[in-house]
């Protein structure tokens, strides 16, 4: 997911505006037809035909208001908004958790359910209605079919001196996907003692830190890494432009693979220069046409469990799941206790 230094684009050339500078607004801030989202990446397309481009495209048709659109990693585009509390410039804040809950708990959502909300699962949105999922995600790994006969099926086997220097994951703390990483060692492994001594012995074989996950799949395309972390919308969705692309998920030793879900959870910022934009945003997204195209073209999930999707990519989607045995993260505790977390893996591995 670029979840990279903190860039700035545009959604579509289409809905080309002047750009937000890092300081204030510049058109956001008075034109009424706009709504500004912050997002985490991997639902905007590389070539413009993602999720987000077909969205964002519809949604200025139907409505008139123009999307500019802000991206970044899952923690960055938190800190930005924490940073302009005093002058908030985005509407719309879209993240992965624990970042979601970390907005939530710093303040920085206001309460909306968008219409639909109903029909999203208790466990992918806030108790307090401050935010919702609009595309269900899992967590997982890519390897180099080029060069991988089959793709690796535990975490010991990325031990092996043939992956030195061919492996990487992105930071925890900084990437939504990294931080996975993290979450699910801790999980597979019993406890964070364990996993972090797995991943002191992983280090010897880590190219090292990365603070965008979406970098690092095009490098396992080409064959600078075997392995690299990911999740299964963005990789799927890369790998029908990079064919060496193969998604797989890492089990303990004598266990089964295991994932868990990693949504794009959307909120309304408090104080949002333009909140009934904002609003309507997370309407359409969350509308039944919106997630019907989630698997289509997103190769997500939908947030929504009234909508059933039956394309090729969906049909192919649950195939991949098959034989994962999916957990749910105690996301009260990993809010409450990432930082520290973070600073335990930081030793660890000596990053």
């Amino acid at each position: 997911m670029p979840r990279n230094a903190l860039k700035i684009s545009v959604a579509l050339s289409l809905l080309a505006t002047p750009l937000l500078s890092a300081c204030g607004g510049t058109s956001a801030a008075s034109d009424e037809k706009v709504v500004t989202v912050y997002s985490a990446d991997g639902l905007k397309g590389e070539n413009g035909d993602g999720w987000y481009d077909t969205v964002f495209k519809d949604f200025q048709k139907q409505t008139g208001i123009k999307v500019e659109y802000v991206e970044g990693g899952s923690g960055e585009v938190v800190q930005r908004v924490l940073r302009e509390k005093s002058n908030t410039q985005a509407d719309v804040l879209v993240t992965l958790p624990p970042f979601i809950q970390q907005a939530d708990g710093k303040g920085l959502l206001q309460k909306y359910e968008p219409k639909g909300a109903e029909s999203v699962g208790g466990a992918d949105k806030a108790a307090d209605g401050t935010w919702t999922s609009v595309v269900n995600n899992y967590f997982a790994f890519v390897y180099d079919k080029g060069q991988l006969k089959q793709a690796p099926t535990t975490w010991d086997e990325l031990l092996d001196g043939r992956y030195k220097d061919k492996l990487q994951y992105s930071t925890p703390g900084v990437a939504g996907d990294g931080t996975a990483v993290l979450i699910k060692a801790i999980h597979d492994f019993g406890g964070k003692d364990a996993a972090l001594a797995y991943l002191k012995k992983l280090q010897s074989n880590n190219v090292g830190p990365s603070a965008s996950t979406g970098k690092l799949a095009p490098k396992v395309d080409k064959g600078e890494l075997l392995v690299a972390n990911g999740d299964v919308q963005m990789n799927y969705a890369q790998s029908k432009t990079m064919p060496n692309l193969g998604i797989w998920f890492p089990a303990k030793a004598g266990g089964k693979p295991t994932t868990f879900a990693l949504p794009y959870a959307a909120g309304l910022v408090t104080k949002a220069p333009h909140s009934a934009n904002g609003r309507k945003l997370l309407d359409f997204m969350l509308g039944r046409a919106a997630q019907q195209q989630v698997s289509e073209i997103g190769g997500g999930f939908s947030a929504r469990t009234d909508v059933k999707a039956v394309d090729a990519n969906a049909v192919a989607l649950t195939k991949l799941m098959a034989g994962v045995e999916i957990f749910t993260p105690d996301w009260n505790d990993i809010d409450e206790n990432l930082t520290s977390y973070v600073e335990d893996w930081k030793s660890a591995t000596g990053s």
